[in-house]
């Protein structure tokens, strides 16, 4: 097990008994979900299904330390990965499609999703990474409690697409050390073709900056590990499509100066993105450098490498 200065944060939101009482708000959302900004207002706990087809239980689809992830969540022993099958955003590129749109993987108990956790503790895990967790708030709430009391203590990481209800963040302050949103688009227009509802760039920058009130800028600890903070990916798009002007913009202005972003470049058609003219080639070099460039004008200075 790693052994960090820092003391996540849920650690004493569980021993103050606040812990109980986000989970039994949680599920109460659930019962007629509004969970996520989608508000299927579905009966969950009694294994009805809405846009994320996910009932009562989550389904995973792997856990295991990952390597490729950003710098500081890996560090030398990995980011702990448990990745969440379906999805509240159902983007036409997603690369994961097969586990975001068909689903693959299980449905584990609560009790099996805390022993994932404390199994990547146990191989020297930095961190746990929540990977697509918006639409499994509760069931993740319920585990960790177990977790805790198993022993977890090393950061959580929540990795979101960033379509999350303000009500359900709210619940997990206190609980989670890292948020790290990926703003995709900052139009409307480009949301809507790549799937997305209309009112994702408004969405996604409220969730931001409720994620920044919460846990401020990211800190890294001199073993060059995150703790706590936001971390915000933003995937560059053929044509521009993303808006990277406006999310950088809004990132340094609103949000923080000293705001640390990673600049993805790995878009490739994949999904239905093929049948979408303007998404159906990859990312070309010289739009990913033309991306880092508008981030630098606009202010941005602590990226991933």
């Amino acid at each position: 097990m790693i052994t960090m200065r820092y003391q996540p944060s849920y650690i004493q939101t569980h021993s103050r008994g606040l812990l109980k009482e986000k989970i039994c708000k949680a599920y109460e959302l659930l019962r007629n979900c509004t969970i996520c900004p989608r508000r299927c207002n579905v009966d969950r706990t009694s294994g009805e299904r809405g846009l994320c087809r996910t009932g009562s239980d989550a389904v995973i689809y792997s856990f295991d330390a990952h390597f490729g992830e950003e710098a500081p969540l890996v560090g030398k022993n990995g980011s702990g990965t448990i990745f969440f099958s379906f999805c509240n955003m159902l983007c036409s590129f997603c690369q994961n499609y097969q586990i975001s749109h068909r689903g693959e993987g299980r449905e584990v108990t609560i009790e099996q999703l805390a022993f994932m956790m404390v199994s990547l503790q146990k191989q020297g895990c930095h961190n746990i990474n929540l990977v697509t967790p918006s639409h499994v708030v509760p069931q993740i709430l319920a585990a960790l409690e177990m977790a805790i009391e198993d022993g977890l203590s090393i950061p959580i990481v929540y990795n979101t697409g960033g379509y999350d209800a303000i009500e359900t963040l709210q619940l997990l302050e206190g609980v989670v050390d890292i948020y790290m949103p990926d703003i995709k688009f900052n139009d409307p227009e480009a949301a809507e073709l790549a799937g997305l509802p209309t009112d994702y760039p408004e969405v996604v920058k409220r969730a931001t900056l409720e994620m920044f009130r919460q846990v401020g800028d990211l800190v890294v600890e001199s073993s060059g590990v995150a703790s706590r903070g936001v971390l915000v990916r933003h995937l560059v798009m053929p044509y521009g499509l993303a808006g990277t002007e406006g999310v950088m913009r809004f990132l340094n202005r609103d949000v923080s100066k000293n705001i640390y972003v990673n600049i993805m470049s790995q878009y490739r058609p994949c999904g239905r993105a093929f049948k979408i003219e303007e998404l159906s080639r990859p990312v070309s070099y010289e739009e990913y450098h033309e991306a880092v460039r508008i981030a630098v004008k606009e202010g941005i200075r602590r990226f991933d490498h």
